[in-house]
Formats: C-alpha cells, structure tokens, sequence
C-alpha cells in the first residue's frame, strides 16, 4: 500500500487530523491499537471559552473556538452519528465580588460573544450558587468515546486503519520516504500521546503523564445545562451524570482509585446539595501534556518527513480542531506553526 501520510494514533489528535487530510485529498493510513483507558476515550469532551479558578477566557479562545462546532458538525454528517452536544455551561459565582467583575466583562467587547447571561441571584434550587453565576455560550460537550468509535469504524470500512500496536522496530525511515511492514509513506506522524516519548525520534520530549478520573452516576438533577465549579456536571442523553476530573501526576498506575473517587464526590457534593444515588462506572486515563501546557506540532529537527501531533492534554475536544488545521497546513503547505506550539521551542532537550 502507497500512501502520503501514515499516523500513528487514533485519540481526538489522530481523528481531527486524518480526516481534515483525508478530506485534502490526501492518501492516509491510520495504525492504533484502541484501548479502554486511552485519554481520548475517556475525556469528558467538555469545551467552554472561559476556565480555570479565576474564570478567564481560555487561551487563544478567539482562534480556536469558531472552529469547534462547524468542524465537529461536518464529521457528524459524515459518520451519520450525534456526538456534538452544544449546551450552555453555568459558573456559580464564588463571592460578590466575582459577581460584580463579570457584571462589568458582560460589556466588553473581548467577553460579549461567550457570555449569554449573567445571574445575580440563585439560578438552581440545588446547586450551590447564593451569588449566582455566569451563563456561558459557545460551549458544549462531545461524546468523545462514541466519535472514536464510529470514526474507527469509517476507517476500517475504507481500509485505511490497523488495529494493531505500532512496532516502530519495523519502521524504516529514508530521504525519499518511509517503510513500515507493506506501507509506504511519504511522511509519519505520530499522535499517540504519551506512546511518543517511547519513540526513538521523540524520546527527549518533555511530555508529563497527567492521571484523570471521572465518575459517571445517578442523581435526581438533570438540567440541560452543564454545572462547572470545582468540577463539570454533565446531564447526559439518558439522564445520567457525567461529573469529574481530577488532575494527578504522581499517581500513574493504570487503575482508578478511591482517592480520585472520593475528591469528585466531595466537590460534587459543594457544588450540589443532592446525594449520589449510585455509582454506574468510574473511568481514568493519562493525558499528555506539556509544561506549558501548549500543544505540540511539527517536523523532527533531523528527519525530514518524521512529524508529531500532541499533547492536547485535558482540553482536546477544544484544541483538536484548530490545532488539527494548522498541522495539516504544516504538512501540504510546509507552513511552520506558530512559535508558542511549535515542536521546535523543545529542541533544547535533545
């Protein structure tokens, strides 16, 4: 099989990326080996312009946020599958002053377009929010375990997927091209997370596993909204909630653990003054991410056609898209990425 670009993963970084190619016209061939606990399949796929404890607009949200819900639309009408979910997300306000400051950001020119509302008085009976809180627009969720599923399955349908591990001991790497098994490709790429450090052409990067765990489980409060204090509170199709996540880089070990469970349901519980009923599934997975927490793109400092796309980290839904439009900018065209997410800014490590 000929083909111009091989890849090397399947999670939201894979995904985004060969379909934009695909749909370039180019020839791709996708190798992963799908996993219960990859990142992707477990993230929430939770995206909304304004995050963090301070509540500020999501870095570079201008950019990245028109491409969300037209990119991940498009792949809908593809798949013939309903995975985008665009859904107002709710902050309650921790103090009078937060209220006050966004009552004043309401008007500004920078914010106008993400806020829909802003709530001076409680807006949920059972959520924790005596201040009220901010409405956010622009934000939403994606099934991120049912996209992957589904785009597998149109890879598999047109031959253009292997599940199976990639054995980069059987990747050969030239001037002119690359081999790997019966293969031939111009270019590799590899978007396998944390799997790219074990590489012998990314092994100096500093990637950080970062472990996440969300719960999903029953509680009598469903709202169409999504909650977000401390942690998301998603009202999924079926009325259960998805509600997490944690942050952990000491604790790798490929399990969920008590520790996890109980920090999410301790914050549920200061968010929402509701019991848990039960417990349906709790689900981890290790995220990569970097130290400046910017994604990675680009070409290998000395093989010409070895490329990486990565290190999404917690918020790929919301990256995926953009991000996946300048690789594939970078990989037709030979547009360098900005400096800020460019492979070359940890040259230094090699």
């Amino acid at each position: 099989m000929e083909v111009d670009f091989l890849l090397v993963g399947q999670g939201i970084a894979g995904t985004s990326l060969s379909y934009r190619l695909i749909n370039s016209g180019k020839r791709v061939y996708v190798i992963d080996q799908a996993g219960k606990n990859t990142c992707s399949r477990v993230a929430a796929g939770l995206f909304n312009p304004v995050t963090g404890r301070k509540l500020v607009k999501t870095w570079n949200a201008d950019l990245i946020f028109p491409e969300i819900v037209p990119f991940y639309s498009r792949l809908e009408e593809e798949l013939q599958v309903k995975f985008l979910f665009s859904r107002n997300v709710y902050f309650p306000f921790a103090s009078l002053n937060e209220q006050n400051e966004w009552m004043g950001r309401s008007v500004e020119e920078e914010y106008k377009s993400y806020i829909k509302e802003v709530k001076t008085t409680s807006s949920f009976h059972e959520v924790h929010d005596p201040y009220g809180g901010l409405f956010l627009d622009q934000s939403g969720y994606v099934d991120m375990n049912l996209l992957l599923n589904q785009y597998a399955i149109w890879l598999e349908e047109q031959g253009l997927l292997s599940n199976a591990a990639f054995e980069e001991d059987e990747l050969e790497v030239t001037a002119k091209g690359l081999q790997y098994k019966d293969i031939r490709a111009q270019s590799i790429i590899y978007a396998n997370g944390m799997g790219a450090v074990e590489s012998r052409y990314f092994h100096w990067l500093p990637l950080k596993p970062n472990k996440g765990e969300i719960l999903e489980v029953k509680q009598k409060f469903t709202p169409e909204d999504i909650i977000n204090r401390g942690v998301f509170r998603i009202t999924l199709p079926n009325n259960t909630i998805r509600v997490g996540s944690t942050y952990n880089v000491l604790d790798l070990e490929p399990n969920p653990t008590d520790e996890g469970k109980k920090e999410i349901l301790y914050r549920l519980g200061k968010l929402v003054d509701l019991p848990v009923e039960e417990i349906l599934e709790h689900k981890w997975g290790i995220r990569p991410t970097t130290m400046d927490r910017r994604p990675i793109l680009g070409k290998h400092p000395d093989k010409a056609n070895v490329y990486i796309f990565n290190g999404l980290g917690a918020k790929g839904a919301s990256l995926a898209p953009y991000f996946s439009k300048l690789m594939m900018n970078c990989l037709i065209y030979e547009k360098e990425p900005p400096k800020e997410v460019n492979l070359s800014r940890f040259f230094k490590y090699i």
